[in-house]
């Protein structure tokens, strides 16, 4: 049985950068949890940011720029936390290849976990579409990335891989 990965903050824990969880209602998510499958991790606390925490965005560049070290990423106060990022963009890919991870289900708009959109580094609110570090860096480990708002396209590719996997799921 595949395994998926998803953000720590989603289910509601309080863990987002203001202390915040997201609230998840699916009966997609409600079968995951009942099956096991659910692989929940918050990279930023991997790497030992606290709750809450100044919000942080991608800027100079996207998530690829991040992880190739031609973008950064800064916190509201301006400290760069990039190496930071990149650690917690190695440790969600880490657990993902470690638990048998066949795609991961991300809060959207995370420099982090974001996989449609992210802030566009101004720190006023404005979106951009783009991906988070981890989101990218699963992505290019060839790990599917959906948002939290996609559980139906999730479970949908998530049903083809274990169709696909030799001898089922």
């Amino acid at each position: 049985m595949l395994k998926v990965l998803v953000s720590g903050c989603l289910g509601g824990a309080p863990l987002r950068f203001n202390a915040t969880g997201v609230p998840v209602s699916s009966a997609i998510w409600q079968r995951w949890t009942s099956e096991g499958r659910l692989v929940s991790l918050c990279p930023e606390l991997a790497v030992g940011f606290p709750v809450p925490r100044p919000p942080a965005e991608i800027v100079g560049g996207s998530a690829a720029d991040v992880i190739d070290g031609r973008a950064q990423v800064h916190e509201s106060s301006g400290r760069d936390v990039t190496e930071l990022f990149q650690a917690a963009a190695q440790r969600a890919l880490d657990r993902a290849l470690q638990a048998g991870v066949g795609l991961a289900v991300l809060v959207d708009g995370s420099p982090t976990c974001g996989s449609t959109y992210i802030h566009d580094g101004t720190f006023t609110g404005v979106t951009v579409a783009g991906r988070g570090v981890a989101a990218e860096a699963l992505r290019r480990r060839g790990i599917p990335v959906f948002a939290h708002d996609d559980l139906d396209r999730a479970a949908a590719t998530l049903a083809e891989l274990e169709r696909r996997r030799p001898g089922g799921s």
